[in-house]
């Protein structure tokens, strides 16, 4: 009754989308409609404040990222290759995720080509399990480099690193490929209005008047299987890192073996934490609203591309030391040209107003 009643407003809000909707076959329909949050549409600027920052500042931090590991030859080793797989992927997430939501928000672009939705879907959900598979990576070479420092270099080498990344990669791909695939073969006659900011998979496929278990079961699947391998495997690292550790003689080497994992276990954290209440929220809190279920999902996704190179470009002195020196060296010429980039325009401007008087 409740599900009929928001469909009611929505059909008010929007007749030409809602229009015969209990006759009319959607089978692939040409586009879907993008809500946004309903119940705030009124307040969707305020909304994309907080967003459009954190896109800003995820696009910044990982761009840095990248730039810095390329720039410096010392940081080209296991730990910051896996940083700069988890840098693009954060920005293939924050992309796919932001982009369309901050249109809904300034623009009211609802309307999203039902194979850029399946597109979206595909690559929100891959890259998620791809930022997994990359943690897991990142757990693998702390625990080679502190339980096995001195082989450290032989077994990680560039050949086995770029195997990981490709087998991340494909693990990703592969695994959420069926989602599209299975959503693009149901027939949806109910409606094509999803209340949403971006087309996640249940929101999609329950939307199709056919029986979706197959989706779902696989999706719940995907979910767990992924989510709990990797933390287990992670898991299983930290606890061998643990016993290597307490196994130092002193208590001053026990604490700096530490802090070499502390961005790593900040960066999990900024992860999973999210992600598991935003999981909570769905299972156990049937009555929050609708709006909020949204917004939890929205920042569950946002946030950790944002965290991510705040956290390695803090607590990693490799990457804050080269960053600092770059900005102490080419500040200074940016600054001044700059300036003399301002000056010249000025001048240039203030020349143009003059012949405009003069004639």
């Amino acid at each position: 009754m409740q599900e009929a009643a928001f469909f009611l407003r929505v059909g008010h809000l929007h007749p030409y989308f809602m229009s015969d909707s209990n006759t009319t076959d959607f089978i692939n329909p040409s586009t879907f409609i993008l809500l946004g949050i309903p119940g705030l549409e009124m307040a969707h600027v305020w909304i994309s404040i907080p967003f459009f920052t954190m896109y800003i500042i995820a696009i910044l931090g990982n761009v840095t990222i990248l730039f810095i590991v390329k720039i410096e030859p010392n940081l080209h080793g296991p730990m910051y290759y896996f940083l700069c797989m988890l840098a693009v992927s954060d920005l293939v997430l924050s992309t796919s995720i932001l982009s369309k939501m901050l249109a809904i928000f300034w623009f009211n672009s609802i309307e999203i080509n039902f194979s850029a939705c399946l597109t979206q879907m595909y690559f929100i959900h891959c890259f998620s399990v791809m930022v997994s598979g990359i943690l897991m990576a990142m757990a693998l070479d702390r625990y080679v480099a502190i339980c096995h420092p001195l082989r450290h270099s032989t077994i990680l080498t560039n050949p086995v690193v770029a195997k990981i990344g490709l087998a991340v990669v494909l693990h990703g791909g592969t695994l959420i490929l069926p989602h599209p695939f299975l959503a693009r073969r149901w027939p949806y006659c109910r409606t094509n209005i999803i209340p949403h900011t971006y087309c996640e998979h249940i929101a999609v496929v329950k939307l199709a008047c056919a029986d979706i278990c197959v989706s779902s079961y696989y999706g719940l699947s995907v979910a767990f299987l992924v989510t709990g391998l990797d933390v287990f495997f992670i898991a299983v690292s930290y606890i061998q890192i643990l016993r290597a550790i307490f196994s130092l003689p002193t208590k001053d080497a026990r604490v700096k073996t530490f802090v070499t994992c502390g961005s790593h276990l900040c960066v999990i954290l900024a992860s999973y934490t999210p992600a598991l209440f935003s999981f909570l929220t769905h299972r156990l809190g049937h009555n929050v609203a609708l709006h909020f279920h949204i917004i939890i999902a929205n920042v569950y996704l946002a946030v950790p591309p944002m965290v991510h190179p705040i956290i390695y470009g803090v607590r990693t002195k490799e990457i804050w030391d080269r960053l600092s020196s770059y900005l102490l060296t080419k500040g200074p010429k940016f600054s001044s040209w700059c300036s003399g980039f301002q000056s010249k325009l000025y001048a240039e401007l203030t020349d143009e107003i003059v012949l405009r008087l003069l004639s």
